[in-house]
């Protein structure tokens, strides 16, 4: 069987079963670290100590059980694909590395602030890790959009290759929409003063974002020739757009009306339709537009062996878990005097 042969082959069971961990891994991570990021994001935003000290309150339980889907993304590549690993990492090594500086520090400050030491440091580094790991996982996902180089299974392109206009206005994006994500955490979670200066700020993150969306959207059909020839072969996948800007269009409806589970509950709309949507247009590719789903899995009694070990038992329980806590913790924040 040619190279061509192999890598338009239908992906077995269990290497499909694998991407749809990976899939669903990076959905729940964009979703539940989105907030908690958006939150960070938002926290520089005032200098108000309550109103700081309440945002860190409200994702307290939940930020580094969040942090756990992305362990799992990186271990099921890493295990499942390991030649998508193998291109996936040297293409992003910067971000890769920006994101962690930012996830670490992010942590650093959250486990310092308040405990002595220089406040501006921790609080700073609160916000600048939270920002910078947003906007290089938004402009990740523009250099994905725009192609990654390939050849003889190994990367060929430059170390900016993921800083150009478009992954530039992804990033810029991601950060917004995940700032309407806080703003909607904290619209849901919180019983004070700090819900009302959510709202304020709500809708202009969600129309900041919008146009954003809009701007990305018009690079793409001009560069992105791979995604819109998919696309025009699938144009069912224009359902995922339009459901996003009704999406966006029902988290303005929810802030205009004050109703506090509806920002949030459309804002997770909004980035599961995007998900889709980038989903569609890269199928069955993983490397887009190289490297698909079949050509890169491992082989199938490694596909097995994981399947059986995390499959049926790691996932659950981070599973389990991220349900639980959000069990537990659901409601409004008890804040003193309220």
């Amino acid at each position: 069987m040619t190279a061509a042969e192999v890598s338009q082959a239908a992906p077995s069971f269990l290497a499909l079963f694998w991407a749809g961990v990976i899939a669903f891994s990076i959905l729940a991570y964009v979703v539940l670290d989105g907030l908690d990021l958006g939150v960070g994001i938002l926290f520089g935003a005032t200098r108000d100590p309550d109103l700081r000290g309440e945002m860190m309150g409200l994702i307290a339980p939940f930020w580094d059980g969040a942090e756990t889907w992305l362990v799992v993304v990186g271990a099921s590549l890493f295990a499942a694909f390991p030649s998508v690993y193998a291109i996936f990492l040297p293409a992003f090594y910067l971000p890769v590395l920006l994101l962690l500086i930012g996830l670490i520090f992010r942590g650093v400050a959250f486990e310092f602030r308040g405990r002595g030491g220089p406040s501006w440091l921790w609080s700073g580094g609160f916000w600048l890790g939270s920002a910078l790991a947003a906007f290089v996982q938004g402009a990740a996902v523009g250099a994905m959009i725009l192609g990654v180089q390939v050849k003889n299974g190994q990367f060929a392109g430059g170390p900016f290759d993921w800083l150009r206009p478009l992954p530039v206005l992804t990033g810029i994006g991601l950060m917004f929409g995940y700032a309407l994500l806080g703003a909607g955490w904290m619209i849901l979670k919180s019983p004070t003063r700090l819900r009302d200066w959510a709202y304020e700020r709500a809708p202009f993150l969600a129309i900041a974002m919008t146009i954003f969306l809009l701007f990305a959207s018009l690079l793409t059909v001009m560069q992105a020739h791979g995604v819109m020839s998919r696309l025009i072969e699938r144009p069912w996948a224009a359902g995922f757009f339009l459901a996003g800007l009704l999406a966006l269009w029902g988290a303005l409806l929810g802030i205009a009306r004050r109703h506090d589970a509806s920002p949030l509950a459309f804002a997770i709309l909004f980035f599961i339709a995007a998900f889709g949507f980038l989903a569609t247009a890269f199928w069955p590719y993983m490397i887009p537009y190289s490297v698909t789903v079949a050509s890169a899995a491992a082989p199938e009694k490694s596909l097995s062996f994981l399947f059986w070990g995390a499959g049926v038992v790691v996932l659950p329980v981070v599973l389990i878990y991220s349900i639980v806590i959000h069990a537990l913790f659901r409601g409004k924040l008890r804040v003193a005097g309220h």
